[in-house]
C-alpha cells in the first residue's frame, strides 16, 4: 500500500527521492512527504499526489544527500499533513513506515510517561520517538533501531535517518517488502524496486527480522536475533522502459494490450519442453507424485483465479482441490492433511494475508508448498519449497489484468504437471492440452480486437449505477472477475452470480435499468445460461452477451451479443477474461474517474 524511498549519496539525493516516490504513485496513496538531513532535518509533507509535494520542495529549496520519502494510505488517523510521513522525533531523528504497528497504543501512553509529545495520530510515530529514546542511549542509530523494533509488535518496514549521525540510514522489515539497492558510493532502501531502477538495478532482499544500517560505501545487516548476515546481490530483471506508459493513456490499457506477449512469455517453458514437473523446482516430481489433494490460498482476483483451477485440478488432475481466502485461513481451524500441496497465488509475492496464511499452514505442518508469483525473489517464493513465475511484466494500474490472465496460465501448467505425475495425464491429452495453449496468446489478441465493440457497450454502461455479471461452471469466476473490475475503477455498484443463482434471489433486482453481462461460451452448460436469459429478458432486462463464434444468439434491441475467438474449451476463461477487463475500463474512461489509481485501493495490500 503505501512505498517508501531512501537514499544516502555524494549527491543531491532530493530529485531521485521524488522521482521514487512518483514511481510509486501507482500502490494508491493519499499524502507523500520527504525529509533530509542537511543542517537540520528539513521535511516537505502535503495532502493529495507528488506533484503537490514536488511544488513545495521546489518553494523551500530543498536539498540534501541523505533522506527518506513516503506516500501513505491512511490506516490510523485522517488524511491530514500532520499523518503524512515522514514523523520526526525532537527534530533528531525522521521515520518512514509501511505496516500497522498493533501495540502502538501502548507504547504511546509508555512514551507520553517519558516525556514525548505527539502531534499526529498515526501509529507511526511511535517508533520515531521509540528510536529517539534508545537514541539517547545509545548513541548509535543502528543500536537503537534495533532496540526500537523490538517493542514492537505488528508489521512494519521502516527507514529511518538522524541529524546527530548524518553518514548513516538504517531500516528495518517485518511483514511488509523492503529492499536496498545497491550503488557506486551510495545506497538506497525501497519498497519496490521500481522506485529505484533509474539508481541501480543491483538489489538486496531484506528477510523477515533484519535490521541493516546503509552508509555510502558499506551495508551491515543482521537477522531477527541479532546475528550478522549476508544478504546475496541480485540483478533486477525490471527494465525502466516496462515502468514507463508509452503510447498508452493509463497503465492499466497498456497492461490489457500487453497480455498476449505475457501469456506467452508465462507459458514459453512448457510450450518448448512440454508437460515438466521440473518447471516448478527439482523437488516437484516427487511431491506432485505423492500429494492428495491441493490447497489454495489466495485474496482478491488471485482467489478467482484458484476458483477456475479448482475445476481444472477435479476434472484434469483428479484431485481434490480447497481454495481458501487467506485472511480467513489464517484465523480459522483447519484439518491439516501433511500431503496437502498448499499454493499460495500472489502478484507481487508480498500480500500480507496471504504471506501469513502461508506460514500458518506451515506451523500446521504442510511441507509441501508452492509459490506461484510474478515478482522474482519476494517474501512468499522464498518461503516456498518450489515456485512459478509467471512473467507478466510490472503490472502499475491497481486493477490486476495481466497478472490475472498469466496465473490462470500458469495454474493450468500446474494442473497438467500434477496430472501427469500422477498418471492422470495421457501422451494424447498432453499434446491435445499442448496445442490448446499455443493457441492462447492468439485468441487474446483477437478478443483485444474487438475493444470498439466493447466501447459501444461502455457508453451504455457508464451512466448507470448498478450492474449484474452471470456466467457458470468455470466461467462464473470470469463473471466475478468483471463485476470486480467495473465496482473497482468505474465506481458502479457490480455484483456476480452464477446463473442458476438468479431464481434464489438476484433476479429481484432485475429491471430496465439493471445492465446484465452473461459470459455464454458454447460450452456444456449453454443451453442452462440460456434459459437463465429469458429469465432476465422476461423481466424487461437489458442483456449485454459474451459468446464465441461457435454460439447461436439472436441479437435484438435489448439484448447485444459480442463474439469472442473459435470456443477455447477448458481454457475459455482466459480468453473471456479480456473483454470484462475492457468493459470496465472504457466504462471508467467514459465516467472520468482515476483509472489507474482507483479511490480507496491500493495495488499491493500489505495490511489486514
Amino acid at each position: 500500500m503505501c512505498g517508501i524511498v531512501g537514499a544516502i549519496a555524494n549527491r543531491n539525493i532530493v530529485p531521485l527521492l521524488t522521482e521514487g516516490l512518483r514511481r510509486l504513485e501507482y500502490r494508491g496513496y493519499d499524502s507523500a512527504g520527504i525529509a533530509v538531513v542537511n543542517d537540520g532535518i528539513k521535511r516537505v509533507r502535503r495532502v493529495g499526489r507528488v506533484a503537490e509535494m514536488e511544488a513545495g520542495i521546489a518553494a523551500e529549496g530543498l536539498t540534501g544527500t541523505l533522506g527518506i520519502g513516503h506516500t501513505r494510505w491512511a490506516t490510523h488517523g485522517g488524511v491530514t499533513e500532520l499523518n503524512a510521513h515522514p514523523h520526526i522525533s525532537h527534530e533528531e531523528i525522521a521515520v518512514v513506515h509501511n505496516g500497522i504497528i498493533e501495540n502502538h497504543e501502548a507504547q504511546r501512553e509508555r512514551l507520553k510517561a517519558l516525556g514525548y509529545q505527539f502531534e499526529s495520530q498515526t501509529d507511526t510515530e511511535v517508533i520515531a520517538h521509540l528510536v529517539h529514546h534508545y537514541f539517547k542511549a545509545a548513541g548509535d542509530l543502528f543500536i537503537a533501531t534495533q532496540q526500537a523494533v523490538q517493542d514492537l509488535h505488528g508489521a512494519y518496514a521502516i527507514g529511518v535517518v538522524s541529524l546527530r549521525d548524518a553518514s548513516t540510514m538504517t531500516c528495518a522489515r517485518k511483514g511488509c517488502p523492503l529492499l536496498i539497492g545497491v550503488g557506486t558510493d551510495e545506497n538506497f532502501i525501497a519498497s519496490d524496486m521500481s522506485a529505484i531502477i533509474p539508481a541501480t538495478r543491483r538489489v538486496m532482499y531484506l528477510e523477515e527480522g533484519d535490521v541493516a544500517a546503509i552508509r555510502r560505501d558499506g551495508i551491515k545487516v543482521v537477522d531477527r536475533d541479532g546475528g550478522p548476515v549476508m544478504r546475496a546481490i541480485h540483478l533486477s530483471e525490471l527494465c525502466d522502459a516496462a515502468s514507463e506508459l508509452g503510447p498508452y493513456q493509463h497503465f492499466m490499457q497498456k497492461e490489457i494490450h500487453e497480455q498476449p506477449r505475457a501469456l506467452a512469455d508465462t507459458l514459453e517453458a512448457v510450450l518448448a519442453e512440454g508437460v515438466n514437473s521440473a518447471l516448478f523446482g527439482n523437488e516437484a516430481e516427487q511431491i506432485f507424485s505423492d500429494c492428495s489433494a491441493v490447497l489454495i490460498l489466495a485474496s482478491g482476483t488471485s482467489f478467482y483465479a484458484s476458483m477456475v483451477a479448482k475445476q481444472w485440478f477435479e476434472t484434469i488432475a483428479k484431485i481434490p482441490c480447497q481454495i481458501e481466502l487467506g485472511h480467513e485461513y489464517r484465523y480459522r481451524d483447519s484439518i491439516p492433511n501433511p500431503r496437502q500441496l498448499v499454493v499460495t497465488l500472489s502478484q507481487s509475492g508480498e500480500t500480507l494475508d496471504t504471506m501469513e496464511a502461508l506460514k500458518r499452514a506451515k506451523q500446521l505442518g504442510h511441507a509441501y508448498t508452492l509459490s506461484i508469483c510474478n515478482v522474482r525473489e519476494s517474501a512468499i517464493p522464498r518461503a516456498s519449497r518450489l515456485v512459478y513465475y509467471t512473467r507478466a511484466g510490472p503490472e502499475i494500474g491497481v486493477a490486476s489484468t495481466k497478472a490475472f490472465t498469466t496465473q490462470l496460465a500458469a495454474l493450468f501448467t500446474l494442473t497438467l504437471a500434477i496430472a501427469k505425475a500422477q498418471g492422470q495425464l495421457s501422451v494424447a491429452q498432453e499434446t491435445d492440452y499442448l496445442e490448446q495453449l499455443r493457441f492462447v496468446p492468439g485468441s487474446v489478441q483477437h478478443a483485444l480486437n474487438l475493444e470498439p465493440q466493447i466501447m459501444a457497450w461502455a457508453e451504455q454502461f457508464a451512466p448507470k449505477n448498478h450492474a449484474l455479471f452471470l456466467g457458470r461452471g468455470i466461467h462464473y469466476p470470469i463473471a466475478l472477475e468483471g463485476a470486480l473490475k467495473l465496482k473497482e475503477i468505474s465506481y458502479i455498484h457490480a455484483e456476480a452470480y452464477p446463473a442458476g443463482e438468479l431464481k434464489h434471489g438476484p433476479l429481484a433486482l432485475v429491471d430496465a435499468n439493471m445492465p446484465v453481462v452473461v459470459i455464454a461460451p458454447n460450452d456444456s452448460l449453454l443451453e442452462k445460461v440460456k434459459s437463465n436469459m429469458q429469465e432476465v429478458s422476461a423481466r424487461g432486462g437489458e442483456l449485454f452477451v459474451l459468446a464465441d463464434l461457435d454460439s447461436h444468439f439472436t441479437e435484438s434491441e435489448r439484448v447485444h451479443v459480442i463474439r469472442t475467438p473459435r470456443h477455447a474449451g477448458v481454457l475459455s476463461p482466459i480468453i473471456h477474461a479480456i473483454p470484462v477487463q475492457l468493459l470496465a475500463y472504457h466504462t471508467a474512461l467514459l465516467r472520468g474517474t482515476d483509472v489507474d489509481k482507483p479511490r480507496n485501493l491500493a495495488k499491493s495490500v500489505t495490511v489486514e
